[in-house]
């Protein structure tokens, strides 16, 4: 009964012992899932909170205080040289408001720092004990804690910040929970991160819009700089998260403003009524004249800048310059209510802005000037419109110039007058009062001598003006008199130089008085030059009127000489036929007097071979006679065919003189008379043949260096073979709507000129286009083509001329040639070697 008993009794001892673990694994599984919801909620919270890394912060304190069993728990972070408290767990209101007034402080004066800062974990198992800080045991009294455990928190090997978890009694702080509180110190990391990287593209995100904003603003208000003007100072005083902006400009010598944000009425008459301000009165002018930023931290410890600042209600400031070309011509500057210097980033921020709005300024002044410009240039246009259509008339010209001098000036009248036998003459005038048009008119003509300003810039050829008709002390009564009646104040008048002698004049007058731009001036020079040129055109005119009869003779003998040089290219074209015909004669022709002379020879000895055969008395007769007919026929055959031998050897020495001359040709005209020899050519053998010849010639082909009767050839046998496949296609399709057609091509290619030779015809199969410049490989019926014709082509363009010869194809539809032929050649002298 002993043995029962004592299996009973390990048994219940291994059920405890499986309970007791089944229990703790539970627990530790409980402890994992409660690690895991506490690290998943701090990651929704880092998600719910991309901009704020505060409330994580909370979560990491809270979370770490509760699973690590401690008594309290604090997250620190360093900004700039200071460590700051961003969150803890409270204990008691005495303890906390003790730990909340021991930060900020510098970091350089926390212990703690310079035991963390390389990423290392410190205990203090006993807070009590000779090795802790004396700072740190005070905090722990103050708090009420015994044992400390720092996490620093670490991003890219740099310290950002800390997490610390305290507890009531004394001891280390067990592994897994120095584990768990660095992966709630990754956490901080990230939210810090997360939380710098989302403001910082944030920041990024309203700079572009206030830049792109700015730009749309620059590309709607091209003449206008205001809008442009407004618009940043709206734009940095929002990004920048000021009290207010105002952009200055510097004109003649002082700050003048341009543009500011609103704050109350009271202060903003306050910001309007400073302004302009003389350089020597306004400080920032000199502070930031070197084109770098500048800032005032505290209005009240400047005495320049105290009052308006008080009347605005700000007490920092910040200057960015506007620098065109190395120098200031304006500010940016933007307060704050606070005291203290502006973020590094805001400092740029500002200066962007600075950019923008000295590139606004200049692309403004770019606008008006090109709008300038293009006004004169197309007044300058309608002037020369009216010269070319009036040569013999200058009046025409005159009052066109004297409307676009008013206008494009801004004057209230203008005149123009010429100089006629020591004679000052109104020629044209325009006004916008028509009271005082008889007085002008009535004062002209004026001698050269008189006092007025027109005869005296006519006797100078120097321009002159009056800054004010009223108050100027040498002016006549009269002149005084024309003014007011007339309506003006001011006047400029420029000469009309033709060989350094004035031949005219040209005045504008305005309302106002003051002096005269120098574009005004130059304007005018301007006009006075067009006048004289519509003067020179009219004399001009007048000459080549008188000239025309000789030019009409001149072109008589010019059409004479046209038509002689159209007789000598048909003959040179007659020459080029000959000579073709004579090169496809010869062979065959030496073939007929050969024949012919070696059976003469043969007929001699048919009768030598006859005579001892015994014949009949009439048959030997016949025989005799028929041989004699014969020879006599082979005879004559032989007389006319060296005849004829001649004669082809009289054409070719007449068609090839000079034809082994390496000079520069006209390659269009060498492919004109090509075309033109081979299609008459094949008419004169097949009266029936019909093609259409297409020319696309170049303007620009020019010449090359080349053998011209080769290339002649080469162009003869090229477009031969298209006349033959486009023949042969109509014979064999017999289709009623096909149109044979044969296009020479040429074309400019710089260092080489490009001829081509296409054809609509049969086309040439890709076997035979491998052999096609192969010698003696002919594809035409038996007689009719020799097989030497493309293999001497190649010769004559690759190996005489350097040039090159390809042939583009495809069989029943069409094929192309195309040669390109060198400009210049390597040939020493003008002829064959």
């Amino acid at each position: 009964m002993t043995a029962p008993s004592n299996d009973i009794a390990e048994f219940k001892r291994l059920l405890q012992a499986a309970t007791a673990e089944n229990a703790q694994l539970r627990s530790e599984l409980a402890i994992a899932r409660d690690r895991q919801n506490a690290s998943a909620g701090i990651l929704r919270t880092i998600a719910a909170s991309p901009s704020d890394a505060r409330p994580v912060f909370e979560a990491i304190a809270s979370s770490s205080r509760r699973l690590l069993g401690g008594f309290s728990a604090t997250v620190l972070q360093f900004i700039e040289d200071e460590l700051h408290l961003v969150a803890f767990t409270p204990t008691s209101p005495e303890a906390d408001e003790g730990l909340k007034a021991s930060f900020p402080r510098k970091i350089a004066d926390f212990p703690t720092f310079a035991l963390v800062r390389g990423g290392e974990t410190i205990q203090f198992p006993d807070s009590e004990a000779a090795e802790v800080p004396e700072l740190n045991r005070n905090l722990a009294r103050l708090r009420g804690f015994r044992s400390v455990l720092f996490m620093p928190l670490m991003n890219r090997a740099t310290p950002v910040g800390m997490i610390s978890v305290t507890r009531a009694e004394p001891g280390a702080f067990a592994a897994d929970h120095v584990q768990l509180l660095q992966t709630f110190a990754d956490q901080a990391v990230i939210a810090i991160e997360n939380a710098r990287l989302f403001n910082e593209t944030r920041e990024t995100l309203e700079r572009q819009t206030a830049t792109a904003d700015i730009l749309k603003v620059m590309a709607a208000s091209p003449s206008d700089v205001q809008p442009v003007f407004d618009a940043i100072a709206a734009n940095a005083n929002r990004l920048i998260g000021g009290f207010s902006t105002a952009v200055l400009r510097y004109i003649g010598g002082a700050a003048h403003l341009a543009a500011f944000t609103p704050t109350d009425p009271a202060g903003d008459r306050v910001l309007q009524a400073s302004f302009p301000v003389p350089f020597a009165q306004f400080p920032p002018y000199r502070l930031v004249a070197n084109g770098v930023a500048a800032q005032l931290p505290d209005t009240e410890v400047e005495p320049a800048a105290r009052d308006i600042a008080r009347a605005r209600g700000y007490r920092s400031m910040l200057f960015a310059p506007l620098m065109s070309d190395g120098a200031a011509i304006g500010v940016i500057i933007a307060t704050r209510r606070a005291t203290g210097a502006f973020g590094e980033h805001h400092v740029r921020l500002l200066q962007t802005f600075a950019d923008q709005a000295v590139i606004a300024i200049k692309n403004v002044s770019l606008f008006n000037t090109t709008r300038e410009a293009l006004e004169r240039q197309t007044a300058t246009a309608d002037i020369l419109k009216v010269i070319a259509a009036s040569p013999a008339d200058v009046t025409p010209v005159f009052q066109a110039i004297s409307d676009s001098a008013k206008s494009l000036v801004g004057g209230h009248s203008s005149t123009v007058t010429r100089v006629i036998d020591d004679l000052l003459h109104l020629a044209a005038f325009s006004t916008d009062n028509e009271a005082g048009n008889e007085e002008l008119l009535n004062s002209f003509p004026v001698p050269l001598s008189a006092s007025g300003i027109h005869s005296r810039v006519a006797r100078s050829g120097e321009f002159a003006f009056r800054s004010d008709m009223q108050t100027e002390p040498d002016l006549t009564d009269a002149m005084r008199e024309l003014a007011r009646t007339r309506g003006y104040r001011s006047i400029l008048v420029i000469p009309m130089l033709r060989d350094g002698v004035a031949i005219g004049t040209i005045g504008v007058t305005r309302p106002e008085a003051g002096p005269f731009p120098d574009k005004a001036i130059a304007l005018l020079k301007t006009f006075a030059d067009q006048a004289v040129i519509a003067i020179e055109n009219s004399r001009l005119f007048n000459e080549v009127q008188d000239r025309t009869r000789d030019l009409a003779k001149s072109l008589d003998d010019l059409r004479a000489a046209q038509d002689r040089l159209v007789q000598t290219e048909k003959l040179a074209s007659l020459g080029q036929l000959t000579a073709g015909i004579a090169h496809e004669i010869k062979n065959p022709l030496n073939f007929v007097n050969n024949f012919a002379s070696l059976s003469a020879e043969l007929t001699d000895e048919l009768n030598e071979a006859l005579a001892p055969v015994p014949l009949a008395d009439d048959v030997r007769s016949e025989v005799d006679e028929l041989t004699g007919l014969l020879k006599d026929n082979l005879a004559k055959i032989v007389q006319h065919g060296r005849r004829a031998d001649s004669i082809v050897k009289n054409m070719l020495l007449h068609s090839r003189e000079g034809g082994g001359e390496h000079r520069l040709s006209d390659i269009n005209a060498l492919v004109e008379e090509s075309l033109n020899l081979a299609y008459h050519g094949a008419r004169a053998e097949k009266p029936q043949f019909d093609v259409t010849l297409k020319r696309e010639l170049d303007p620009a082909a020019g010449q090359a260096e080349v053998f011209p009767q080769e290339i002649t050839r080469v162009l003869l046998n090229l477009i031969s073979n298209g006349f033959h496949a486009v023949a042969k296609r109509k014979s064999d399709d017999g289709a009623a709507d096909y149109e044979p057609v044969v296009i020479a091509a040429t074309r400019d290619r710089g260092d080489s000129i490009e001829i081509r030779i296409r054809d609509n015809g049969t086309g040439i199969p890709h076997e035979v286009k491998e052999k096609m410049f192969d010698p003696f490989f002919t594809t035409k019926p038996a007689g009719e083509g020799t097989g030497l014709g493309l293999s001497m082509s190649h010769d004559i363009v690759v190996k005489q001329h350097g040039g090159t010869i390809d042939v583009a194809t495809e069989p029943g539809a069409f094929t192309e040639f195309t040669i390109r032929l060198p400009r210049s050649s390597s040939f020493p002298d003008g002829r064959r070697g």
